[in-house]
């Protein structure tokens, strides 16, 4: 399958994917380092059309704030400015002394407060590798915290949390602020989700110097673990810190009538990153690709949307309301 050979060509960095790096070409102008990466956007960055970007308008804003003089620190602020104006946390600028994000959590409400759930809802929850999870609603429900794709767990680790809730009526499984990480884990866990071979989506690569220009379309696949699975319902609790691999996540189960997405709109991430080095050996990385659903739609990018739409109250620390509604959900 082709979209794993590419998504092989990709190393985990941050919240996700790391940089590929190039050969440091050797030179400190700022100039020539600032039309140096725009062109490398230019040419390979997969979301102008769909974001409405002019990227030729965002180098004549830009480029004029510097001089062959520029400090570094002012050479960083310019990109770094010029990197967000893409609205893409997959768009990063690395130097020896500071890293540019976006932050795009910050465009949506906070949707998650995780003493809320231990003082509440878990006050000694079991801890099984990375998966942090529990019994609810007088062993109606089964919770399951996944905080970061990041972090991996052994199937032996996901049998044990799921023969736990074999007899349950439903399982929560939280991933709220799940900023992404390992895109490998997604269908890891996923396939403990379904029965059969289940294709949920697409994705296409940008080859050519349009920014229109992509290749054919990758199919993406879930294929069931050979494991316990768990076909009752499921109900995914998502908000924007569901970033990158999480959005992958909330997109694929759109092909899965047992799971449910609830809180907010993820935070979007739908292209895989891949990068490079810059003249004065800074690295970078931006969005090659897009993910699509199973009817061709781009939407993911600008955030997978909720089933069933639901807001953390904050002027009251002892409920979690999408939690609570996502309990009703299950066992009414």
């Amino acid at each position: 399958m082709r979209i794993i050979l590419l998504i092989l060509t990709v190393f985990i960095f941050s919240s996700c994917e790391k940089v590929l790096f190039k050969k440091d070409l050797g030179t400190k102008d700022p100039l020539k380092n600032f039309d140096y990466v725009w062109n490398e956007m230019d040419q390979k960055y997969s979301y102008f059309e769909l974001k409405n970007i002019n990227w030729n308008q965002v180098r004549d804003t830009y480029r004029p704030m510097l001089n062959s003089n520029s400090s570094e620190a002012e050479l960083f602020a310019v990109l770094a400015a010029m990197f967000n104006e893409l609205r893409d946390d997959h768009a990063n600028l690395i130097s020896p002394f500071n890293i540019s994000s976006y932050n795009v959590a910050l465009t949506g409400a906070k949707n998650f407060r995780g003493r809320t759930i231990q003082e509440f809802y878990m006050p000694t929850p079991w801890r099984t590798g990375s998966l942090t999870h529990d019994f609810l609603s007088n062993e109606k429900v089964g919770y399951i915290r996944y905080a970061s794709f990041m972090n991996d767990f052994t199937d032996a680790q996901m049998d044990l949390v799921l023969e736990r809730y074999k007899n349950t009526e439903g399982i929560i499984l939280d991933l709220r602020e799940n900023g992404g990480g390992n895109i490998f884990n997604v269908p890891k866990l996923l396939g403990r989700f379904v029965q059969s071979k289940t294709l949920v989506g697409f994705s296409i690569t940008r080859n050519g110097p349009k920014h229109s220009d992509f290749g054919d379309r990758e199919n993406f696949y879930i294929t069931p673990n050979d494991g316990i699975k768990y076909l009752k319902p499921v109900i995914v609790l998502i908000d924007k810190g569901s970033f990158s691999a999480t959005t992958f996540f909330a997109l694929a189960t759109k092909a899965f009538p047992s799971i449910t997405l609830m809180g907010d709109a993820t935070g979007g991430g739908g292209g895989l990153p891949n990068g490079g080095q810059m003249l004065n050996g800074w690295t970078y990385r931006f969005s090659i690709s897009q993910l699509l659903d199973l009817n061709g739609n781009n939407y993911a990018e600008d955030g997978v949307p909720a089933d069933i739409n639901v807001s953390f109250d904050w002027s009251d620390l002892t409920k979690d309301e999408i939690l609570d509604k996502a309990i009703d959900e299950i066992i009414n």
